[in-house]
C-alpha cells in the first residue's frame, strides 16, 4: 500500500493483516497473517480541501519490494485467516482505514472497528466514539450514513446511497421500526445499529458528520456473507494426557440484537464472552478440559448456534492430536495363568497405542527385570517358585508406562507341615493360637490336629485355638495339610508349656494384736505353687524399700492411717496377696470445731459449736469444752441461744479414748455488736489550761470497731467532727462545758453520756483578771468613802442650815472686790476677808468667827446630839470658794434676788458665837454652782 501526502510525494510502503489493519513499514515481521498491497497510490489533495480516493488500482502477482525491486517467487503468498470474509479487494481495504475533511486538518478523532463482519439476517452493531481536537465546542448538528460513497470533485460532495440521516438538533427519537439506528450522542458517542443487515450491504459505510463550524467523514468496512462465516478454533501446539488444555472458539460477530451460542463438541469447563469495543468486535469460547489418549485423532467441534430458531448456523471443526505414554495389556496362555507345577506359559505385552512410537519391552517379576526382552515370554516348564507378579514396560516421548500386574499361579502337593505356637511364652488362662505351617498352591484346603500322638476330633482348620489355656493343655502337638493334589506329611512336634505365676500367696501378721500407733509390725509372704519358681518379692508398703526382695517386711512404728498391706510373689509373672488390714489403734484424729452459723456471729444469734473428729480406733470416746483456758462441759456441743459480746474467746474442744487424747486448734470466736458502753475521756485528765491543747476521745466497745464518730457540745450542737479523737488545740476558755460523742457501725449505733472539760485560767489571765478585780474594789472602795462623805458632808448641812435657822437671822457674805490687793493672811475676830485675787477664776476666803457665851452655851447643849460628830481639833473658820465666770463676772456669795438666778446658789453663814470650835475634816466647804 502507498500513501501520498501531496502532489509530488514519494510512495510509501504499508502491510495489512487478514483482519484490514493496516501497519507501516516493517511491520510485516510482527503480523501473524500479514497482506503485503502493493503498488497503490492516492491523488493528491485537492485544492487544498479534501481528499479523495484514487481510482488507479494496479493489482499484480509481483510487488515492487521498497528500494524499487519486484517480488519474486521465493516470497510466499501470504492468506488472510478468515479467507471467505476477507477476500475483498485492495482497493476497499484502503478506504476503509481512511478519513475524510473538509478542512485543511484533522479537527475530529474517530474510533471504531476498521472491518464488521456478519451474515443475512443478522445484524450489525457499531461501537463508534469521536472527539474533537479542537476542544469541546463541536457538537453534531446531524449525521449521514453512506453506503459505497465516492466524492464528486465537481461539486466538492460525497454521493452515495443514503442508509440513514439524522437531524441532531431536532431532538426527535429513533424509532425502533428503522433498519439504520443511531445510538449515540452529540458529543461523543457515534454508536450504530443496522439490523437486519442484508448481503447487498456489504461494501463501504461512510458515517458524514456536521457541526456549526466543521464538517467529517468517517469510513469502516462492511463484509455480509450469505451465510454464517466459520467460528476459528485456536488450540495449543502440543497437547499431552492428563495437562489442562483450553480451547477458543472465536467468531468476528457480536451484536446485542441477535443472539448466539458456541457449543464444544467435548464436556469440559466452558467460558463465553462478547467483545464489544471500538477495536474489535467479537465473540469467543474458552473450553477447559483434560484429555486423554482415547481423544488422539478424534475431532473437536464448535459450533455456531441460533438459541432462537435453534438452528445450526455454522460449525468449524479440528483434528486432535493428543500425545501420550503407550497404553499396555499383558495377554496370557492359559488366561487363567493358573497352571501345574512342570506345564508351560506364554505371556505377550500388547501395546494398544502410543504417541509417539514406543521402544523396546521389558519385563519384570516382582518389581524385578527379566533378562528376557521382546513382546512375547515363554516359560517351558514351570516350577514353584516361578509364581509371582509379571508385569511389562514401554517407553515413549511422553514417558514411560507399565502394564497391570498379571498373577501367576504354579499348583503343587503341600510341603511338609510344622506346629508354630503363638504366643511364644504361654501363660495359664491367656489365649493360644496353633498354627499349622505348609506351603502348598492351592493352599491345603483340610488338617488334621494331634495332641501326644492322639488326634484331635473336630479340628480341622489352619489354626486351632485354645481359649483360655491350662496346665492340663501342656503336651506336644503336630498337624498334616492336604490340598486338591494330595495330603503332605508331618514334619515335627511343637511342645506346649503351660507356665503360670504364684498360686495362693498371703500376707501372714507375726505380731499379737491389738497394734497400737508406733509399734513394730512384722509381717510374711507364702504362696502354695509357681511354674516357674519364684524368684522376687514386692510389698505396696513405704516401709519396704530396703526389704523389696525379702520374704518377710518390718515395719517401724507404724503409722495410724496405715495403709492395708500385700506381697507380690513373682517369677515370670507376678501374683499379689489380699491386702491384709493392720488395724492400728491411736488417739482420735483431727479434732475440730464447727461454727453453726458459719457466717459472722452477731451478738443476740443462736449460735452453735460442735466438736468433730475424723477417726478414732476405737470410737468410744468423751468430749470436753475449754475457753481460754477454763474447762466448761463435758459434751459434743455448745449451744448459745443468744450469744452476747463476752461470749467472744478462744475455744477448745478434747476427745479422748483409750489410747489418747487429741485438742483442736484454737477456735476464735468473734462476736460482732453495736457499740456500747461510749465513753469520753480527756487528755489531761484533771482540766487544762488556756492556751495548750486538749485532746477528747471517744472510747467504748464494739466489733467491728466504729466506721465513723459525730461528736457534740452541751447544748447538743453537732461540732462536725467525724474522727475519733477531737482536737482542741490552743484551748480557750470557750471550750469549757460538755461533751458527748457517738459512734457507729453497721451493726448499729451508740452514744456517750457528757463529760465536762475544765479549762483554766493562765497566769497571763489570772493576772489581768486580778488587777481588773482590784482597780474594780479599790474605784467601789473609794467610790464609797466617797458617797460615805457625801452623806456626812450633807448631814452635817442639814444641822446647819437647822442651826441657821435657830440663830438671830445674820447673814456674812464675801464680795469679790475688784482692786487687786495683798492678801491677808489671816483675819483673827474679824468679820471677813476678801479672796486672793487669782488668775485662774476660783478665789478661796476663810471666815474665822469668835465665839460668844450664848454661842458656847449653846455648844455645849449641842455637844450630846449631833455636835458628837465634830472632831475637837476643828477651829472656827470656815473656807468658801468664789467662782468667777470669766465670761460675765465674779460670782458672788450674796442673797440672789431671784429665786432661779443664773449663776450661784449661795451659802448662808451661820454665826455659832463665841468659842472653841472643833476642825472639820476638810478645810473647804462647798458651793453649789448652778450654771
Amino acid at each position: 500500500m502507498v500513501w501520498k501526502k501531496g502532489r509530488n510525494a514519494s510512495p510509501t510502503w504499508c502491510w495489512a493483516d487478514g483482519r484490514g489493519m493496516a501497519y507501516p513499514k516493517k511491520a510485516h515481521e510482527l503480523l501473524e497473517f500479514p497482506i503485503l498491497l502493493c503498488n497503490q497510490s492516492l491523488s493528491s489533495w485537492d485544492q487544498g480541501k479534501g481528499v479523495d480516493i484514487g481510482a488507479q488500482e494496479e493489482l499484480s502477482g509481483r510487488c515492487q519490494r521498497p528500494g524499487g525491486s519486484k517480488t519474486n517467487s521465493s516470497w510466499p503468498r501470504l492468506l488472510p485467516r478468515h479467507s471467505t470474509m476477507h477476500l475483498l479487494g485492495p482497493s476497499l481495504l484502503l478506504l476503509g482505514y481512511l478519513v475524510y475533511s473538509d478542512s485543511t486538518y484533522s479537527a475530529w478523532t474517530f474510533k471504531h472497528p476498521k472491518t464488521l463482519y456478519a451474515w443475512d439476517g443478522a445484524c450489525v452493531w457499531i461501537p463508534c466514539t469521536y472527539s474533537s481536537l479542537k476542544g469541546g465546542g463541536h457538537i453534531l448538528d446531524n449525521l449521514t450514513v453512506y453506503h459505497n460513497f465516492t466524492y464528486n470533485k465537481t461539486a466538492k460532495n460525497y454521493v452515495g446511497t443514503v442508509l440513514y440521516f439524522k437531524n441532531l438538533t431536532a431532538e426527535e427519537s429513533t424509532s425502533s421500526q428503522e433498519r439504520v439506528r443511531f445510538l449515540g450522542n452529540r458529543r461523543n458517542n457515534c454508536t450504530l445499529l443496522i439490523n437486519p443487515v442484508r448481503v447487498d450491504d456489504s461494501g463501504l459505510l461512510g458515517l458524514r458528520v456536521m457541526s456549526r463550524t466543521d464538517k467529517w467523514m468517517a469510513s469502516l468496512n462492511l463484509s455480509i456473507s450469505e451465510k454464517a462465516p466459520q467460528p476459528h478454533i485456536e488450540l495449543p501446539q502440543e497437547i499431552q494426557e492428563g495437562q489442562e488444555v483450553t480451547a477458543t472458539c472465536l467468531l468476528n460477530f457480536a451484536c446485542h440484537d441477535y443472539q448466539i451460542h458456541l457449543r464444544w463438541s467435548l464436556e469440559g469447563s466452558v467460558t463465553t464472552s462478547t467483545i464489544l469495543s471500538t477495536e474489535t468486535v467479537a465473540t469467543q469460547s474458552k473450553l477447559h478440559f483434560q484429555p486423554n489418549w482415547t481423544h488422539d485423532g478424534k475431532n473437536l467441534t464448535c459450533q455456531l448456534w441460533d438459541p432462537m430458531k435453534e438452528r445450526l448456523l455454522s460449525e468449524k471443526v479440528v483434528l486432535l492430536e493428543v500425545k501420550y505414554a503407550p497404553k499396555l495389556k499383558i495377554q496370557v496362555n492359559p488366561e487363567e495363568a493358573t497352571v501345574t507345577e512342570g506345564e508351560s506359559v506364554t505371556m505377550r505385552c500388547q501395546v494398544m497405542g502410543s504417541n509417539p512410537p514406543h521402544g523396546n519391552v521389558s519385563w519384570f517379576k516382582d518389581r524385578t527385570q527379566l533378562k528376557e526382552q521382546g513382546t512375547t515370554v515363554t516359560l517351558p516348564e514351570v516350577t514353584r517358585t516361578m509364581s509371582g507378579q509379571y508385569t511389562c514396560q514401554v517407553s515413549n516421548e511422553v514417558g514411560t508406562r507399565r502394564s497391570d500386574a498379571v498373577d501367576l499361579q504354579v499348583h503343587y502337593a503341600p510341603e511338609p507341615s510344622s506346629v508354630q505356637i503363638s504366643p511364644s511364652s504361654i501363660k495359664e488362662g491367656v489365649t493360644v493360637e496353633l498354627a499349622c505351617i505348609s506351603a502348598a498352591n492351592p493352599p491345603p484346603a483340610n488338617y488334621t490336629w494331634y495332641f501326644n500322638g492322639q488326634e484331635i476330633l473336630g479340628k480341622n482348620g489352619r489354626n486351632f485355638q485354645i481359649p483360655q489355656v491350662l496346665v492340663k493343655h501342656a503336651g506336644r502337638y503336630s498337624c498334616l495339610a492336604e490340598n486338591s493334589l494330595g495330603p503332605g506329611s508331618v514334619d515335627q512336634e511343637a511342645d506346649l508349656d503351660v507356665q503360670y505365676p504364684p498360686k495362693g500367696v498371703t500376707t501372714v501378721i507375726q505380731n499379737p494384736t491389738p497394734i497400737r500407733e508406733g509399734d513394730s509390725v512384722t509381717l510374711s509372704c507364702t504362696f502354695n505353687s509357681s511354674n516357674p519358681r519364684v524368684t522376687r518379692y514386692n510389698w505396696n508398703s513405704p516401709s519396704s524399700q530396703d526389704q523389696t526382695s525379702q520374704e518377710k517386711l518390718t515395719i517401724r512404728k507404724v503409722t495410724w492411717d496405715a495403709a492395708p498391706v500385700k506381697c507380690e510373689a513373682c517369677n515370670q509373672w507376678c501374683s499379689w496377696s489380699p491386702p491384709v488390714n493392720l488395724n492400728v489403734h491411736y488417739a482420735p484424729k483431727d479434732v475440730n470445731i464447727q461454727i453453726s452459723p458459719r457466717t459472722e456471729v452477731q451478738s443476740g444469734q443462736q449460735v452453735l459449736l460442735r466438736c468433730e473428729f475424723s477417726s478414732s480406733r476405737p470410737m468410744d470416746v468423751h468430749y470436753f469444752w475449754k475457753k481460754d483456758g477454763s474447762l466448761l462441759k463435758k459434751q459434743k456441743t455448745l449451744t448459745f441461744d443468744s450469744i452476747s459480746p463476752e461470749d467472744s474467746g478462744t475455744y477448745h474442744c478434747l476427745v479422748n479414748n483409750s489410747i489418747g487424747q487429741t485438742s483442736s486448734e484454737a477456735c476464735e470466736l468473734r462476736v460482732l455488736y453495736a457499740p456500747r458502753r461510749l465513753r469520753v475521756s480527756i487528755s489531761p485528765k484533771d482540766g487544762v489550761v488556756e492556751g495548750k491543747m486538749a485532746v477528747l476521745t471517744c472510747e467504748g466497745d464494739a466489733n467491728p470497731a466504729p466506721s465513723h464518730y459525730n461528736w457534740f457540745d452541751g447544748n447538743n450542737q453537732d461540732l462536725h467532727h467525724y474522727g475519733q479523737t477531737l482536737r482542741l488545740e490552743p484551748v480557750k476558755l470557750q471550750h469549757s462545758g460538755s461533751y458527748w460523742c457517738r459512734g457507729a457501725n453497721r451493726l448499729g449505733q451508740s452514744q456517750s453520756p457528757p463529760t465536762t472539760l475544765t479549762v483554766y485560767y493562765s497566769a497571763a489571765t489570772i493576772s489581768r483578771r486580778a488587777a481588773l478585780g482590784v482597780g474594780f474594789c479599790l474605784a467601789i472602795f473609794l467610790l464609797a468613802i466617797w458617797g460615805v462623805k457625801l452623806q456626812r458632808n450633807w448631814k452635817r448641812i442639814q444641822r446647819q442650815q437647822g442651826l441657821q435657822e435657830s440663830s438671830s437671822g445674820q447673814s456674812f457674805f464675801v464680795r469679790n472686790i475688784k482692786a487687786r490687793r495683798t492678801p491677808q493672811a489671816e483675819c483673827p475676830h474679824s468679820l471677813g476677808c476678801y479672796n486672793r485675787v487669782m488668775e485662774d477664776a476660783v478665789s478661796y476666803a476663810t471666815l474665822s468667827f469668835p465665839l460668844g457665851e450664848t454661842d458656847a452655851q449653846r455648844l455645849r447643849d449641842a455637844e450630846s446630839s449631833e455636835m458628837r460628830e465634830i472632831p475637837p481639833s476643828r477651829d472656827d473658820s470656815v473656807t468658801y470658794a468664789v467662782v468667777q465666770n470669766r465670761q460675765v463676772a465674779d460670782y458672788e456669795n450674796v442673797t440672789p434676788e431671784v429665786l432661779d438666778d443664773e449663776g450661784i446658789h449661795y451659802s448662808e453663814l451661820v454665826h455659832f458665837g463665841n468659842g472653841k470650835r472643833a476642825l472639820a475634816q476638810e478645810g473647804v466647804e462647798y458651793v453649789t454652782l448652778k450654771h
